[in-house]
């Protein structure tokens, strides 16, 4: 027996939102954190921290060979991954985001080492990922997800389905990006 319209839709809408479960729950979660950033950001956690003194004489924050130099000093010169300069202040970073906080006036400052975040911080990290293939993944999850959403529309019928009350929501639903876009 053939299906009919409404079989396939249903069967679309169940299938996919099955098969991107586990996406849509990371992203959900990601998404949240990344929201309260400013607030809480619990991508990685402090799990060693150790006092630093620059001992460099002449020592020059804008130059990358004396950075390189504390880096080497405390064993971390294969993992530097930039610095940055702002109100006397001197910020290292790491790879496995590691991070050198120092006072340029005291010359002193804390060197912490970080891990990530089981779960919460690899759903992060997948939410920021500029891999190739990640982001032709997540492009087909981004239609993936239109389709969820459009099958699903349609899903409800009679007195409480798209044509006769679905549409006022959905309606009320878009206005909210769109406000918040065009006044904030």
């Amino acid at each position: 027996m053939a299906k009919s319209k409404a079989q396939w839709n249903r069967i679309l809408h169940r299938d996919f939102a099955y098969f991107y479960v586990g996406l849509i729950i990371a992203f959900s979660f990601s998404g949240i954190i990344l929201n309260h950033r400013q607030d809480w950001y619990p991508s990685t956690y402090t799990y060693e921290a150790k006092n630093v003194e620059i001992t460099i004489p002449d020592f020059d924050a804008s130059k990358k060979e004396d950075i390189m130099a504390l880096a080497k000093e405390w064993n971390l010169e294969d993992t530097y991954d930039g610095h940055r300069v702002r109100e006397n202040k001197l910020r290292i970073y790491f790879k496995k985001n590691n991070i050198a906080d120092i006072d340029l006036s005291t010359k002193k400052g804390t060197l912490e080492y970080k891990r990530r975040v089981p779960f919460l911080g690899h759903t992060i990290q997948l939410h920021k990922s500029t891999h190739s293939f990640w982001i032709w993944y997540s492009d087909i999850f981004g239609g993936a997800m239109l389709l969820i959403t459009i099958t699903g529309l349609f899903i409800p019928v009679g007195k409480n389905g798209f044509k006769k009350r679905g549409w006022k929501f959905a309606i009320a639903g878009l206005l909210f990006p769109l406000i918040f876009l065009f006044l904030f």
